[in-house]
């Protein structure tokens, strides 16, 4: 056997990496039989996929979707992504760039999203478009870690703000739950049994554990509430 006949042999018994295709038209008025927009992406998907060693399982479509949409705002895509997390698959092969999204951010962002799950996004006409270190590219990126650092630590400062607004209005501001703000009826009925004498005298505190667990009120583990629990709701 030839060796270019040998490598040919070996191509075609090589295992196939699985994908699946996602198309976008930006129009309903491309969309129906009629129409060679998908046609067009399909073909052209398939093709790259087959001489790529590729293997297309499936297929998704966002119509009437524009290439400046959000990806997260797609039902195909989201269809898409909730079909790949449960079978392996971690390519994902559109017919170009431009046709995944127009928009450059939310291209970008539509790419980093991906590549956060592990997938990876082919452009069937120019296989390295997502991983071009453009100027633009380059700054899209760095805009948007920016943005991303950003919202973050405003988000931090605004998570601060408020502990210190409920601290400075409550007293209190996160932690272990008091036992009056778990259960307020509890705490109430194991005061007014600490308020008032029983037979001349006043309750114990395990006298006053073993009444409320007539009533109901019990420790998680379903025992009768601890002396020291007790004492810190009627203190």
């Amino acid at each position: 056997m030839h060796r270019k006949e040998l490598m040919k042999s070996v191509a075609q018994h090589k295992e196939l990496t699985k994908a699946v295709a996602y198309f976008r038209t930006s129009s309903m008025t491309n969309v129906g039989d009629d129409k060679d927009t998908l046609k067009r992406q399909r073909e052209a998907v398939m093709a790259f996929a087959k001489a790529g060693g590729y293997e297309i399982i499936a297929e998704y479509s966002d119509d009437g979707v524009k290439g400046a949409d959000a990806v997260d705002g797609r039902p195909g895509f989201a269809a898409m992504l909730s079909h790949i997390a449960g079978n392996g698959v971690r390519t994902v092969i559109v017919e170009t760039a431009n046709r995944f999204a127009r928009d450059l951010i939310v291209q970008e962002t539509g790419w980093r999203f991906l590549q956060g799950l592990g997938v990876t996004l082919i452009a069937a006409d120019s296989p390295e478009a997502f991983l071009d270190d453009t100027p633009t590219a380059v700054l899209i990126r760095q805009v948007l870690g920016a943005v991303s650092q950003f919202e973050k630590a405003a988000l931090v400062a605004k998570l601060r703000g408020a502990r210190e607004r409920k601290k400075r209005e409550t007293g209190k501001c996160g932690g272990r739950k008091s036992y009056l703000e778990r259960d307020a009826a509890m705490v109430e009925k194991a005061r007014k049994l600490a308020r008032y004498p029983h037979n001349g005298r006043m309750r114990s505190l395990r006298e006053i554990a073993a009444e409320l667990e007539s009533m109901g009120y019990v420790a998680a583990s379903g025992k009768p509430l601890a002396a020291a629990a007790i004492a810190r709701m009627i203190s």
